[in-house]
């Protein structure tokens, strides 16, 4: 009997495509589809609609929220980088204006040690020439007292007789400077 079961529900639905199935019109079924649609309609917009369209439009305006804010942020970013690069810039002009400076300080210095070493070497140089000096006078005198003694002593040697030093020494000495002296041509 389990087995004749399935066979006359396979046979009514073969009836039932018989009379037109389910695509052909039935008055009674389009009224309880209507009915139950209706229903179903008012109950998803009393219930459902709202809070769908609701959580929609929530929605809609957090998107609209974040990009607003996007766009706020990327011009702020924009802004704070333009700035950023305007301080680089300057930063950079700075370090140019150091280095410039820098050499500046540096060839100055230069110069002046340079003008320091120039006037330190001659210095030196006329100290040098002034000690020469000196010092040839000195030797001038001393070959001076020298030959003084030298022609006193040959003088005394040719006489054999031995004079006063001092009166021969000026006698000398009055002879030797009425010489001139190699040093006063020049």
């Amino acid at each position: 009997m389990h087995a004749i079961l399935p066979l006359l529900l396979i046979q009514e639905a073969a009836a039932e495509e018989a009379k037109g199935g389910l695509l052909s019109p039935h008055g009674g079924l389009m009224f309880w589809t209507l009915a139950i649609f209706l229903v179903l309609w008012f109950i998803l917009t009393k219930f459902a609609f709202k809070p769908i369209t609701a959580a929609v439009e929530a929605r809609e305006k957090a998107l609209e929220d974040a990009i607003v804010a996007a766009k706020v942020d990327r011009e702020e970013a924009a802004k704070i980088l333009a700035e950023h690069r305007a301080q680089i810039e300057a930063a950079r002009a700075e370090a140019q204006r150091i280095i410039v400076e820098g050499r500046q300080t540096g060839e100055k210095l230069r110069a002046g040690m340079i003008e320091e070493t120039r006037a330190q070497q001659q210095d030196m140089l006329e100290r040098a020439r002034r000690e020469i000096d000196s010092e040839k006078t000195k030797a001038i005198a001393e070959l001076r007292r020298e030959a003084v003694d030298l022609a006193i002593a040959g003088a005394g040697k040719v006489i054999e007789k031995n004079l006063d030093d001092q009166s021969n020494r000026r006698i000398v000495e009055s002879f030797l400077s009425s010489i001139p002296t190699s040093g006063s041509k020049h």
